[in-house]
């Protein structure tokens, strides 16, 4: 049927343009997003399909679902937790329509050349920002922090701009080292040093020790031991090459390494969040309505490490037990558990080398967004989670091309 082929022609584009559009703005992201889901579901209807195809993920995800909707016992707004919900299904759209969806090896050649141009052009609008004071995409000024310039790009401020930026950071880095040859791998490697750049720009201790520790983990499974070593031997040189202010700002918390990666309000946030699943430990204070809830089970703060009245956790998994309980916290576990485990089975089974190392470098990109959520509520800003979600929905469509034989680019 001709408007079946329409509708996947849309469906093909919009997945492959998603990545870049995060970097644009909220509103071009939910744009190809809802044209994605739209055509799906059409398609479904006109075909008489099931709505999903079978993962994995499909039973933890739907239980996840299940358990959101049970902490609508304890919920103190009703709307807030309906918003909840409607966040959590279109999250499960975004991943499940593109695993799916994502079909042919061109098909993730297109999406990774998404993926650099939307990385690239981040960093550049970063290098922009911090020479001419704003960036050129959503005119964002510079934001400031123990006198140190960090760039934001098109995004509300360093920390977010982080989050997506070290999500995509290890596909582009992880392939221009392990697959590109040639002329192709000096223009990688130029983009990769870019795109490095736009990581350290936003001196976000989260986003790089997730991008660190993905690019080592993939190097590791490469067994690549030069890059380790360099690696290795740029943490032990660290503490002389970082900028003289984090140098006397870390001096003048005694050298700290708790307060070097949290700050002194994070961990009051901590404590306060541990104490919201302490009162709600089952299914939570209620999907969605954390910081409604926040002002209630503060506790006593020294001074300098004041949080203010509504708060995220800074803390995936702290925001989630306390929304979901540690029900909820526990299933979201085995769903990373059994993300993981089919991402690694994919792998050793791949024998394509370019979609065997993209399908590695896309499990270190989760594995960055997961380690810089232990510092920031990544999966509650609806600006960047999609990136998450996206990137879960492409590990998965490797399934399809396991024991597949090398194909030409």
């Amino acid at each position: 049927m001709k408007a079946v082929e329409v509708f996947d022609f849309i469906i093909y584009w919009a997945i492959i343009i998603i990545p870049f559009s995060i970097l644009i703005a909220p509103g071009a992201a939910f744009t190809f997003i809802g044209l994605m889901t739209f055509f799906f579901l059409l398609k479904k209807v006109i075909k008489r399909q099931r709505l999903f195809a079978d993962s994995v993920l499909n039973l933890p995800f739907f239980i996840l679902l299940a358990v959101a909707l049970l902490s609508f016992k304890n919920s103190i707004n009703y709307a807030d937790s309906f918003h909840g919900i409607a966040k959590m299904v279109l999250s499960g759209f975004i991943f499940l329509i593109a695993a799916e969806e994502i079909k042919t090896k061109k098909h993730i050649q297109l999406i990774f050349i998404s993926i650099v141009c939307g990385a690239g052009l981040a960093s550049i609008d970063a290098i922009w920002q911090l020479r001419f004071g704003a960036d050129f995409i959503q005119h964002r000024e510079l934001k400031y922090a123990i006198g140190l310039t960090r760039a934001t790009a098109s995004f509300p401020n360093a920390n977010v701009f982080g989050v997506y930026i070290s999500a995509i950071a290890p596909m582009v880095v992880g392939m221009s080292l392990f697959y590109f040859k040639k002329q192709l791998k000096a223009f990688m490697l130029a983009v990769s040093a870019l795109v490095t750049f736009g990581v350290v720009s936003t001196f976000s201790r989260g986003t790089g020790l997730g991008f660190f520790l993905a690019v080592i983990i993939a190097s590791i499974v490469k067994r690549n031991k030069v890059i380790i070593a360099s690696l290795v031997i740029l943490i032990i040189l660290s503490p002389f090459i970082v900028p003289q202010k984090i140098k006397d700002w870390v001096k003048s918390i005694h050298y700290n390494p708790v307060v070097f990666m949290l700050n002194e309000d994070r961990i009051s946030i901590y404590r306060n969040s541990l104490n919201m699943i302490k009162h709600h430990p089952v299914i939570g204070v209620g999907v969605n309505t954390f910081c409604r809830n926040y002002l209630t089970y503060k506790l006593p703060e020294p001074e300098g490490a004041k949080s203010a009245d509504h708060m995220y956790a800074h803390n995936n998994f702290l925001e989630m037990a306390g929304e979901l309980g540690l029900v909820g916290l526990c299933v979201f576990l085995w769903f990373l558990f059994r993300l993981f485990k089919q991402a690694v089975k994919n792998y050793k089974l791949i024998r394509d080398g370019f979609l065997k190392t993209i399908c590695l470098c896309t499990a270190a990109g989760i594995i960055s967004f997961l380690v810089n959520g232990m510092t920031e509520t990544s999966l509650y800003y609806s600006r960047v989670s999609m990136i998450f979600w996206y990137l879960i929905g492409l590990s998965l469509a490797f399934k399809k091309f396991t024991n597949v034989r090398e194909t030409a680019n």
